[in-house]
């Protein structure tokens, strides 16, 4: 495979994970498609053509020699030490980070838009949810904009490894895993510890306990009621807006899973009575890219994780 390859398998099983559905995945790229054709010359000319086939836009090959590639080395954050150690290393022919770098992170905040959708999916209404998180999405666009973004994709270039970073899709993978586990076994679900209990029996999450980093109440206890599960803190970019907790309260939701959440969001989801279960960040980022690097596997790709990776396959070479 090249690292085009990768990189269009990866966006193609990101689509088929959404939490949209591909077929709304494919309605929103029509509609960018329809907005760029539709743009004035100079707008089109500053325009990110990646967005008419990839929806993802923390998701990108950040640079490539084109050449084929046998061997990767696969992390969760993918910096200066790691891209020496791929160079040591000596055949590594492609470095794979899970978090963006590059334009992938300065463009983080759009792919945010995703979060509304999956809410409404839940039964918020779709202006809700937009109108909630649209300032978020201001705010993190403001955040990352003083980040030296290029960094490492720097460092790639001089060490001339071919570097992309896979966040979004794998992470739609990670949480597709947990919402069709958690649909299965719904009927048998009743109280908070028995949707953690759920999670730990999942190996990433059950290698993370013994780290210390395993599934953690954030809000809520174990004997109270799970009410209706939603995975939303999952996928979307980075953490969503904190006056949503209000409006999934007033719908319906019950419980929350998530990779991570701030202590001020942490409060919000207190104060209108959901639930947090906080899954673990490295172990969450790892079942999604688990299921990626299973795919890469499968066509012959030598995976070689570090930087946090609990590696887990679920297949048989």
């Amino acid at each position: 495979m090249t690292t085009q390859q990768i990189y269009d398998l990866a966006v193609n099983l990101g689509i088929k994970a959404d939490l949209r559905g591909p077929a709304a995945v494919k309605k929103y790229l029509a509609r960018i498609k329809k907005n760029y054709e539709d743009a004035p010359q100079k707008a089109r000319a500053e325009f990110d053509r990646e967005k008419l086939t990839n929806p993802y836009s923390d998701t990108r090959i950040l640079y490539s020699r084109m050449k084929p590639v046998k061997k990767v080395l696969v992390d969760i954050d993918m910096e200066g030490p790691e891209l020496l150690l791929a160079k040591q290393l000596g055949d590594i022919d492609l470095v794979i980070a899970h978090h963006p770098e590059g334009r992938a992170l300065a463009d983080l905040s759009d792919v945010m838009h995703l979060q509304a959708q999956v809410l409404a999916d839940y039964g918020l209404p779709i202006n809700v949810a937009e109108s909630v998180i649209k300032p978020r999405i201001s705010e993190v666009s403001r955040g990352v904009s003083p980040v030296n973004h290029d960094r490492a994709v720097d460092m790639a270039r001089l060490l001339d490894l071919d570097f992309m970073c896979v966040h979004t899709p794998a992470d739609n993978l990670g949480a597709d895993f947990l919402v069709k586990l958690l649909k299965k076994k719904e009927k048998d679900l009743d109280t908070v510890g028995e949707v953690v209990d759920l999670l730990k029996a999942i190996p990433e999450y059950a290698a993370a306990v013994a780290k210390k980093a395993g599934p953690m109440i954030f809000a809520g206890d174990r004997e109270r009621s799970c009410g209706k599960i939603v995975v939303t803190e999952f996928t979307g970019g980075t953490d969503g807006s904190k006056d949503i907790y209000e409006k999934m309260s007033q719908y319906g939701i019950g419980t929350v899973i998530g990779m991570h959440m701030s202590e001020e969001h942490r409060r919000e989801a207190e104060k209108y009575h959901i639930n947090v279960i906080i899954a673990g960040h490295m172990a969450s980022d790892s079942l999604g890219m688990n299921l990626l690097l299973d795919e890469l596997e499968k066509r012959g790709i030598n995976v070689v994780p570090t930087s946090g990776i609990i590696r887990v396959k679920r297949f048989k070479a």
